[in-house]
């Protein structure tokens, strides 16, 4: 019996349902299916999965989802449209009819459908057991998560393969007669991700004391002797999972402070590496990375370090556990990130991010790409 059923059977519910598209990860987690409509799933304890579909997907979602499959005329919604024309009242009646007793459902189920069902069932909302199940990936998970993290090295490894063998010119890095922009630098590395099949969002080229704000996407001529903090985090096209990294490199001679700071954050990142076990909470680990950026003369607040220490990677993502200051019980199965970064306006930015499984024996990371300032 997984989490989710025991909720269902601990809240009294007849069953689970959630309503979306896969958009929403939790649908695409529940159904493994993709699609841009809204689709609605019914778990009952003890049975298969089902979803509701339209007609025009009912074919697919029989050859592509893990669920059983029900179309929403056999289902009884176009029986039901006849005489109820209000679409989220009609869709309640259809689930209520289906359901047959209370039902436990997502905390972000549409206000609209959770309205129209409390008129005719009971309705309670699940906070904690999806969200600990998807935090534990399955080792075909892992796997999936692993192959992501595979384009993204590639993508990181052209990105600094362009820094590292640009020329200097009055300060500034360039390609030829041109400047080296972030912007080259990451259509480059988009282009390597969307080759394996990726789809990269807002990754991160910044430099100089743009590197002081952590998620500043960075524009502009690429300089020497100052930080570029890299960030990319693409999601698979097929199979909807993410993976993320940071890298920062510095072509030229790097100030002492970023030296300083550089070192810092990679021997915060080993201590992090070393704290991450199943049974520790997120929180744990983090504080003990403040502690040590705080004996060396860091601050914790508004500079310095001034994130969380990682969080989950998966269908989201930014998902459950977190390494923060409320982080959870980290769990065998978890794939988390380890990210500590040093963050000065004036002076500039360091981060760097290694993905990881949390094991028996500790963190196993994912990420294999070298931690080098100088590239």
């Amino acid at each position: 019996m997984d989490a989710l059923e025991e909720a269902i059977l601990k809240s009294g519910s007849a069953a689970y349902i959630a309503f979306g598209s896969s958009q929403d990860a939790d649908m695409r987690y529940l159904t493994k299916f993709s699609t841009t409509d809204p689709i609605v799933y019914i778990k009952k304890p003890g049975e298969q999965g089902v979803v509701v579909v339209s007609q025009m997907e009912y074919e697919r979602a029989r050859r592509e989802s893990t669920a059983a499959v029900m179309s929403r005329s056999e289902a009884g919604l176009f029986e039901i449209l006849k005489e109820e024309k209000d679409r989220w009242r009609a869709l309640a009646r259809m689930v209520a009819g289906l359901v047959q007793g209370a039902v436990l459902v997502p905390p972000h189920l549409p206000y609209a459908l959770a309205k129209e069902l409390s008129a005719l069932i009971p309705v309670e909302i699940d906070r904690t057991a999806l969200v600990t199940m998807r935090g534990r990936k399955s080792e075909e998970e892992i796997g999936m998560i692993r192959q992501v993290q595979v384009a993204t090295e590639e993508a990181m490894q052209t990105g600094i393969a362009m820094i590292r063998k640009a020329r200097i010119r009055r300060g500034f890095l360039s390609r030829g007669a041109v400047p080296l922009t972030s912007g080259m630098v990451r259509a480059a590395m988009h282009q390597v991700l969307l080759r394996k099949g990726c789809t990269p969002a807002d990754t991160i080229v910044a430099c100089g004391e743009e590197t002081a704000f952590p998620h500043i996407r960075g524009e502009g001529a690429l300089r020497a002797d100052e930080p570029i903090v890299i960030d990319i985090f693409p999601r698979d096209d097929q199979t909807g999972y993410y993976s993320d990294m940071s890298r920062t490199v510095c072509r030229g001679e790097p100030a002492p402070e970023i030296r300083e700071m550089f070192q810092a954050v990679r021997e915060a990142q080993d201590l992090a590496a070393s704290r991450i076990l199943p049974g520790v909470t997120g929180e744990e680990v983090y504080r003990a990375v403040v502690d040590f950026f705080e004996d060396l003369g860091y601050g914790t607040g508004n500079s310095g370090f001034v994130h969380n220490l990682g969080h989950g990677v998966g269908l989201e993502v930014h998902e459950a556990p977190s390494l923060g200051p409320s982080g959870e019980v980290l769990m065998k199965g978890n794939v988390v990130t380890n990210e500590p970064g040093l963050y000065l306006p004036g002076t500039g930015g360091v981060r760097l991010e290694n993905i990881g499984v949390i094991e028996e024996k500790g963190f196993i990371t994912l990420t294999s790409f070298p931690r080098e300032l100088e590239p």
